[in-house]
């Protein structure tokens, strides 16, 4: 099948942050943005997730990113990010991950520049307190991250580094947020993995049987779904109205996770809603054609 190939100019640079480990959905978004053409990936930032399921949770999220690599025999550069959450939001954690982005947002290069985070954000809030001037530079961040507007509450992403969160939204960075209840609007079937990701190559086959096996590992979690929550990061790179927003005025987040509507800072994109079913055929294509372009390979 014909490749259809992108111009350099038109690519977009593209950098995740990645608690990979922590779940079994954010190994979905990081195989579709290393197979989407019009991404120019300048790296892959292994994020944390809290001490809670690991002591070492980010070296674990690294450690899960080369696997995915290794089954997709593709090279990226993977950058180790901070460890813990931030202490108070003024100090920021060196890292690796902090320092690519700065990197990047600093280059002489017209391509935007765009940082998706998959967990925490305490890379991106490290890199914005090491270099603050990276907010006025052609950088968007997109956070997958926050409960529900307008009240908030507990979220998972959020709980793991709510200081961190505040820099950013505090901050004047671009940024959109794609809240709770929108990214569970991207679930798939366990019917739809086995036939549309299982049967291609080594890294569908392992995108698939890591659902099965986690959501079967425990009574509590679904019997036939599973929600990819990371993926509607990618999709929005790929397509920026792939979905409703609004412009609000960016809040603050208290003790209890909810948000502080004070209008003090400035406006961001919230998401309303995603499309499913861009990103995940999307996904689906790829996926295809990844497969019959190895074993194409293969046989040469």
């Amino acid at each position: 099948m014909q490749k259809f190939g992108i111009p350099d100019k038109k690519k977009i640079r593209v950098i995740l942050d990645t608690d990979a480990k922590n779940e079994v959905d954010d190994q979905f978004a990081v195989v579709q943005a290393l197979l989407s053409e019009s991404f120019d990936m300048r790296g892959i930032v292994a994020a944390h997730f809290g001490a809670e399921k690991s002591a070492h949770s980010m070296q674990d999220s690294f450690d899960e990113i080369k696997k995915i690599l290794s089954l997709m025999e593709i090279d990226a550069l993977v950058f180790h990010g901070a460890e813990h959450e931030l202490k108070d939001e003024k100090t920021p954690i060196e890292s690796e991950g902090a320092r690519l982005i700065i990197e990047e947002a600093m280059k002489d290069d017209d391509r935007p520049l765009y940082v998706a985070s998959l967990g925490a954000i305490t890379d991106i809030a490290s890199a914005l307190l090491l270099k603050p001037e990276i907010a006025q530079k052609n950088l968007t961040v997109i956070w997958i991250g926050g409960r529900d507007w307008p009240s908030g509450g507990w979220e998972y992403n959020l709980k793991n580094d709510v200081v961190a969160a505040n820099v950013v939204f505090k901050s004047a960075v671009p940024l959109w947020q794609v809240p709770r209840n929108v990214y569970r609007m991207l679930s798939v079937s366990f019917a739809e993995l086995q036939t549309r990701v299982h049967p291609h190559g080594k890294i569908g086959a392992y995108l698939a049987e890591n659902v099965f096996s986690f959501n079967n590992a425990e009574v509590s979690r679904p019997a036939e779904y599973r929600i990819l929550g990371d993926s509607p990061a990618v999709g929005l790179m790929l397509y920026p109205d792939c979905g409703e927003w609004e412009y609000k005025p960016a809040p603050e987040f208290d003790k209890n996770l909810h948000y502080v509507h004070n209008g003090l800072h400035r406006p961001i994109r919230v998401y309303k809603n995603i499309d499913p079913r861009f990103i995940l055929e999307d996904l689906y294509a790829k996926l295809a054609l990844f497969s019959e372009e190895t074993k194409k390979c293969d046989t040469m």
